[in-house]
């Protein structure tokens, strides 16, 4: 028994062994052509005498080379002279082999550039006739992330907004199609990812981000492209409460802003007051609780978008629906939207102001068709929100809304 078990123990380093080799791709870099005879051969086992014996210069040549993080895409080049010998593609981690220090040039070289979705790209040169044998190419995350998109539409016109970390280098293109934006040494978070795979509207068929090594290109494939010509505008702007680049591109649709705001008056002609009372409040007190008070002060706060004249129209509507024809936030304060400065001051906390969620909603729902209403009020009171938490947010919401009407008299006026 104790004569087998060094055996045993010898098996298992060979299987260890056997397994990190073969996790390891090899990858052969000996070029076709040896080098040229020259005076180095003839004194070679001398000065290997010097280097470590005779294996220095007739050995086998190999290199392993890691990137971290692993799974690293590489580009591997022999060059001597700086002309290419060979050249192989592979992902790391590997094993590379490489001919014999006795049959390379002593200027012989291996440029290996590493390249992974996120990431800078990297690229290190050695000599073959160098001692290295490992090599970890350290990765350095890109300098810009793409940290959330939101998108907004109302009555045909609507805006896409990307906030980054940094200043955006960007690239606007016009297909066929749609449009496509590049994003150059810019990766993308999960939560962007997310709220680009909810974007649908009557404007927007889809929106795809693919990441392309340092670059995320975004695109953008619009309902109906050829007929509905709408042009593009791009802005810049900066969060200066969340550290955030923003920049935003436009949808202008051709038949003209004032056609989409008078669409938009003859909308809110229609909402009668008991979109904004009674058992709609409900809907507006869940809506408000539930959602994130800044993220809904930013939403509706004053802005040079194209929304901000939409806004303004709905809360004077909404004053002029309530009763004593003033608008009312849920401290209490109260303006007249008649006044000039009460109506601007009721403009800065339209967030906190009763009924205007309420009243949103019936805009929205005179404006758009039904399958892109609800996404279109997301667009307008929580555009960063993914779409399966707005819709677990509104069900809720709608739900209160529904038990209030089944225990109100249906004589109510």
């Amino acid at each position: 028994m104790a004569k087998t078990r060094p055996i045993g123990l010898l098996s298992l380093v060979l299987v260890a062994l056997s397994a990190t080799a073969a996790a390891r791709e090899i990858v052969d870099l000996v070029p076709t052509q040896r080098a040229s005879w020259t005076i180095g051969r003839l004194v070679a086992p001398i000065t290997g005498l010097f280097r470590g014996g005779p294996s220095y210069w007739y050995g086998e040549r190999t290199i392993e080379v890691d990137t971290r993080p692993p799974g690293a895409g590489l580009d591997l080049f022999y060059l001597r002279d700086n002309i290419q010998q060979r050249f192989a593609r592979a992902e790391s981690p590997i094993l590379l082999r490489l001919p014999a220090r006795i049959d390379a040039r002593a200027g012989d070289s291996v440029a290996i550039r590493a390249i992974l979705d996120g990431y800078l790209h990297q690229e290190v040169q050695v000599e073959v006739r160098s001692r290295r044998t490992q090599l970890t190419i350290e990765l350095v995350r890109l300098p810009n992330r793409l940290e959330a998109v939101s998108h907004t539409y109302l009555s045909r016109r609507g805006s896409l907004k990307f906030l980054t970390t940094e200043l955006a280098d960007f690239r606007l293109q016009e297909m066929s199609d749609g449009f496509s934006i590049a994003l150059r040494e810019t990766d993308t978070s999960e939560t962007a990812s997310e709220n680009m795979r909810g974007v649908s509207s009557d404007n927007i068929r889809s929106l795809r981000a693919e990441q392309l090594g340092e670059d995320v290109v975004i695109r953008v494939q619009l309902r109906d492209a050829a007929e509905n010509r709408r042009s593009l505008r791009s802005t810049r702007d900066y969060d200066a409460v969340r550290d955030l680049h923003q920049f935003t591109v436009e949808l202008v649709p051709a038949e003209g802003n004032a056609e989409v705001l008078a669409r938009s008056v003859d909308a809110l002609g229609r909402i009668r007051r008991s979109d904004v009372s009674g058992c709609a409040l409900e809907f507006d007190r869940s809506m408000r609780s539930q959602l994130d008070s800044a993220a809904l002060s930013r939403a509706l706060a004053p802005s040079s978008g194209f929304l901000d004249r939409h806004l303004q129209s709905a809360l004077e509507r909404l004053g002029a629906l309530s009763p004593d024809g003033l608008i009312t936030l849920v401290d209490g304060s109260k303006f007249r939207p008649s006044v000039p400065l009460d109506l601007a001051a009721a403009r800065d906390q339209s967030a906190d102001a009763i009924g205007f969620l309420s009243l949103l909603r019936a805009f929205v729902a005179e404006l758009e068709p039904s399958e892109h209403r609800r996404d279109a009020l997301r667009g307008v009171i929580a555009p960063e929100m993914v779409r399966e938490r707005f819709d677990a947010v509104a069900a809720v919401a709608e739900d209160l809304e529904r038990r209030c009407g089944a225990q109100t008299p249906a004589s109510r006026p």
